[in-house]
């Protein structure tokens, strides 16, 4: 089971080593109606992303846009990887 971070405090490590019990299903769903309390910028904060990584993604989806035929279909790119 995964640990409880120790710098929250006492009551929220409660809250949280109960919350580690829910199903997984209860808990992704949790877990997404949390980022999906945060705004832009406090999202932006939290997972901030490298300039050059942002750029090459800019990049990638410009080329999409401008050729979207290209695309590779998801089941197609699992299959090629040999995972689905």
């Amino acid at each position: 089971m995964p640990r409880v971070n120790p710098s929250l405090g006492v009551v929220a490590m409660a809250l949280m080593s109960d919350l580690l019990q829910l199903p997984p299903s209860e808990r992704l769903a949790l877990a997404i109606a949390l980022w999906d309390s945060l705004d832009d910028q406090a999202r932006d904060e939290a997972l901030p992303v490298d300039t050059a990584l942002c750029a090459e993604l800019d990049r990638r989806w410009a080329n999409h846009l401008d050729n979207p035929a290209a695309a590779v279909p998801w089941d197609e790119v699992r299959s090629q990887l040999g995972i689905g």
